[in-house]
């Protein structure tokens, strides 16, 4: 049984509390509402209540829609979790139909009004290179009459020449003068070298350097590239070793120090990386200006960086820079075959040799293959393990389909037979849940058919779920090497079909988009996703335009404390009184009003409850910002703003909590943790949610210890204090 307070929001503070089964349905619990509601207010009122009121949750607009048990509810079952009785309110339709009039209003505002700025014109199309009279005539005799020439393609794999690039120039190269400057290239295909990296010849000079041996060639034939390839480079510097000096001067240089032959030392000045083949799947001719990155990442495989971005440095005025030009091959455009071709690569490979049946194991070899796969995920695998898998991929896929990830990682994707018969084999591989499907999004898996069918099977996810895992999927769209990609148009799509989806990649993808490798692309998908949705636009500008002005409270404060550290003068001093003057002027009372909640977005906020506000003491002087539920009158939210201090990683152990939670509460495990919330909304800023009722460690321990200075060795407070209030 299940007992719940149901009030009426025409009917102000006029609430019934009942007792109804858990198996009751949604229609139902409003129907027993009305029988309780017409004995105190007479059967005349009856018709006007039939039919015209909806169930939403007291505090938030979550609405409880459709036919389901009410146990099947997630605020019902939260409720019951925590022992309290759940608080819900009839709605009259006329209201939930005035907010879609509204959202429509604005849309046909939007279409209406002529935009004042046009968008800019599309640049001017490149000139199409002048070809050669006699390739010209076959073009013409290859078309259909009346028809344009077709524009003749050389398939990558008929290419069997090494790969190669030529190194024009490097500049702006910040070396000392006794080094000698060097460029090594590898090729990636995820974080899998695909070739021994080529060297170039040593260039002595500061800033500017031409190499002799200028053309670096790889053992690795064109037609063996994969779609995916990077080209990764690292500038560095070769400097005789010298001993180890106490002074710190040069700090920073003995950090990424590598030596690398007797009386040697390799220390890297710049990297930057490019992928082999264009958005269409062109292989990359002509000249090219690589602008570099300065930052390296700890623990780098021959000093590349592969899992960096593929976008060049925009602050090109002080970067180096690196010239070099991709050869042509062929003096048509090489193309990577469609898929269609790489299909009928597979099927030509098949009929030569019967594959499948050299695929199938004996029993010995079935044992080994169960004990491999049945290891941790991050195990790694050795040469002759990764062989077996192979050989026998379709034991894999009728026997450990969730084995994908090890057998993708067992591809020698440097030959495009085996990547042909490893697409083959995708397009009948079972569906994976979609938990064991995300593990195919990371940097490990950059093949475009892999990761498309990865985010196929998201789509079975659940909007709770896809929630639990958006932080993620974010965080991987930087792995993507084109911005048009079947993740970005998930993710869209998703956003589109549910509001709260949307508000929170919008924060996700607001909160780094001042990070250079990724402004653009995170950018676009912003512009994409309220592109198309506009009434969301406004609350998002609502939000967006309340933090700012928190922001500027926070910087005030900041300096009034500073200037309180230097001097003692009244001038000097900003106080609590005159943060709580500032919260009352009309330009920050209407902007903080009337908004939805960032942290969740079905929480109105009415109005600041300046008496209630405060700073706190802390370095970064978080703001201590009350607010009134819009929702329920008397009821007050809190919230922290913090400006100054990376939430991100608070993000991230609060979402672990959760899904380990999930997990928990899967095996019939309740361990009643209830997760604060916490976003990052820009550049080391964020807000917080206030826990009301909680306490601190310190205040546990303290409380259960009789002398203060031996509270923090208490190691039974903690147990205590939660079994006296866990006593279920």
């Amino acid at each position: 049984m299940l007992f719940t307070r149901t009030a009426s929001e025409d009917s102000g503070h006029d609430s019934a509390s009942l007792k109804v089964p858990t198996s009751c349905i949604p229609s139902e619990l409003m129907e027993m509402a009305l029988k309780k509601w017409l004995t105190t207010h007479g059967p005349e009122e009856e018709e006007a209540w039939r039919g015209q009121y909806v169930l939403r949750v007291s505090h938030c607009l979550e609405f409880l829609c459709g036919d389901q048990p009410l146990i099947e509810y997630k605020y019902i079952r939260t409720c019951m979790q925590a022992k309290e009785s759940p608080r819900l309110t009839l709605v009259h339709t006329s209201t939930v139909q005035a907010m879609f009039d509204k959202e429509i209003s604005t849309i046909g505002a939007v279409v209406a009004r002529k935009s004042s700025n046009p968008p800019l014109p599309l640049p001017p199309k490149r000139r199409v290179p002048t070809v050669s009279p006699v390739i010209r005539a076959q073009m013409k005799h290859a078309a259909p009459p009346g028809l344009p020439p077709r524009q003749v393609q050389t398939c990558v794999w008929d290419v069997s020449s090494p790969f190669k690039i030529v190194l024009v120039n490097g500049s702006k190269v910040n070396a000392e003068e006794t080094a000698k400057v060097q460029v090594r290239a590898g090729l990636f295909h995820g974080t899998e070298l695909l070739c021994k990296p080529a060297v170039s010849s040593e260039s002595s000079g500061r800033s500017d350097h031409t190499w002799k041996d200028s053309t670096l060639e790889f053992d690795l034939s064109v037609c063996d590239l994969p779609r995916m390839t990077r080209l990764c480079f690292a500038i560095y510097a070769v400097m005789d070793k010298v001993k180890k000096q106490k002074s710190t001067k040069n700090a920073h240089i003995n950090k990424y120090q590598t030596i690398r032959k007797a009386g040697k030392v390799h220390y890297p000045i710049a990297w930057v990386n490019t992928m082999v083949f264009d958005y269409k799947g062109q292989l990359k001719t002509g000249d090219i200006i690589l602008h570099c990155w300065s930052s390296f990442p700890d623990e780098l495989e021959e000093m590349l960086n592969p899992i960096g971005t593929i976008q060049t440095n925009p602050y090109t005025e002080n970067a180096t820079a690196l010239h070099i030009n991709f050869p042509e091959y062929s003096p048509h455009a090489i193309v990577f075959p469609p898929f269609d071709k790489i299909l009928e690569k597979a099927a030509e490979i098949a009929r030569a040799s019967d594959c499948i049946s050299i695929g199938r194991g004996g029993k010995k070899f079935h044992i080994e293959l169960k004990e491999i796969m049945e290891r941790d995920p991050l195990s790694q695998l050795c040469e002759n393990e990764k062989d077996l898998i192979w050989t026998l991929r379709h034991d894999c896929r009728e026997n450990f389909p969730q084995s994908l990830p090890k057998l993708l990682l067992s591809v020698k994707w440097s030959k495009h037979e085996d990547m042909a018969q490893l697409q083959a084999l995708l397009q009948i591989w079972p569906k994976l849940s979609p938990r064991d499907a995300l593990e195919l999004l990371d940097f490990n898996y950059p093949d475009q058919y892999v990761r498309e069918y990865a985010v196929g099977c998201l789509r079975d996810m659940s909007e709770e779920e896809l929630s639990q895992y958006l932080l993620q999927l974010v965080q991987v769209l930087r792995y993507e090497p084109y911005y048009d990609c079947a993740l970005t148009h998930f993710l869209l799509q998703r956003a589109q079909g549910n509001r709260k989806i949307g508000h929170f990649l919008f924060w996700h993808l607001r909160s780094e988009i001042h990070m250079p490798a990724v402004s653009v692309q995170f950018a676009l998908i912003l512009e994409a996703y309220c592109r198309g949705s506009i009434p969301h636009i406004e609350v998002l500008k609502k939000q967006v335009e309340a933090l700012s002005k928190l922001k500027s409270v926070n910087e005030l404060i900041k300096l009034g404390t500073i200037k309180t550290a230097r001097s003692k003068t009244k001038e000097a001093m900003l106080t609590k009184e005159a943060m709580m003057t500032c919260l009352r002027q009309s330009g920050y009372s209407e902007t903080l009003s009337d908004l939805h909640s960032p942290l969740n977005p079905n929480i109105l906020l009415s109005g600041i409850n300046v008496e209630r506000c405060r700073y706190m003491d802390s370095k970064m002087k978080p703001l201590w910002i009350v607010y009134n539920n819009k929702l329920l009158g008397g009821d007050t939210l809190g919230i922290i703003f913090k400006n100054g201090d990376d939430l991100r990683q608070d993000m991230l152990t609060l979402q672990i909590l959760r899904l380990m939670d999930l997990l928990w509460k899967e095996a019939n495990l309740d361990l009643r943790i209830v997760p604060y919330g916490c976003l990052a909304t820009g550049d080391r800023s964020g807000l917080i949610e206030v826990v009301s009722s909680a306490d601190t460690i310190a205040n546990i321990q303290l409380t259960s210890s009789n002398v203060a200075a031996a509270a923090a060795f208490n190691k039974d407070a903690l147990l205590n204090w939660l079994k006296e209030r866990n006593t279920g």
